[in-house]
């Protein structure tokens, strides 16, 4: 059985995705089992998995696709072939709606100063962050991204930025513990008091 899957893919990202000499490409085909066939004219991609490959391949070539599409550097985007990694999409109109000078300003909130807001998102929860667009795509293991999708909703949502670096550090705690405890299973159970 064939399985083709299509991404639609802005102008100005076809260069990366295809990459110098056809690089990118060549390895998302290699690396998944699939062939992609990008159309520089609209910017569809095609992306049809190969016979005898494995039908999740096809779901990890999309989000690698979406990934560039969504102003990752290819670099980035390859994380996503490790099998804990995910990428998630936060569009932005629904929180502003059409209007372009709320969008800016919303991008502007969650990029920060000099980008020290992206900056401290990406470090607090070790996820990356890009904004291209209507949208805001972040790359992480499956915990760190609802804590990033959390992070860039409650900016979106008008939240301030102290706030949200406050529930960055509480969750950054969380996943330290709970990592903490699958080596170390002996923490879970409350010690008893020796008489």
């Amino acid at each position: 059985m064939i399985y083709k899957d299509y991404v639609q893919l802005p102008r100005d990202r076809i260069g990366c995705l295809i990459g110098e000499e056809g690089a990118v490409k060549k390895r998302i085909q290699k690396e998944l089992g699939v062939s992609l066939n990008v159309d520089s004219q609209t910017g569809m991609v095609e992306i049809t998995l190969k016979d005898g490959e494995d039908p999740t391949k096809i779901l990890k070539a999309r989000e690698l696709v979406q990934a560039i599409a969504n102003g990752f550097s290819p670099e980035k985007a390859f994380k996503l072939l490790n099998e804990h990694y995910s990428l998630a999409l936060i569009d932005l109109r629904e929180y502003v709606g059409d209007n372009e000078k709320a969008l800016t300003r919303v991008k502007g909130r969650i990029i920060g100063e000099g980008g020290r807001a992206k900056r401290n998102i990406e470090e607090l929860t070790g996820a990356y962050l890009s904004i291209y667009g209507y949208y805001v795509a972040i790359i992480g293991s499956y915990e760190v991204l609802e804590a990033a999708k959390k992070a860039v909703k409650m900016l979106a949502s008008g939240s301030t930025h102290s706030s949200v670096y406050r529930f960055l550090h509480v969750k950054k705690r969380e996943i330290k513990r709970r990592r903490l405890l699958l080596w170390e299973p002996e923490l879970k159970t409350p010690k008893k008091d020796i008489e």
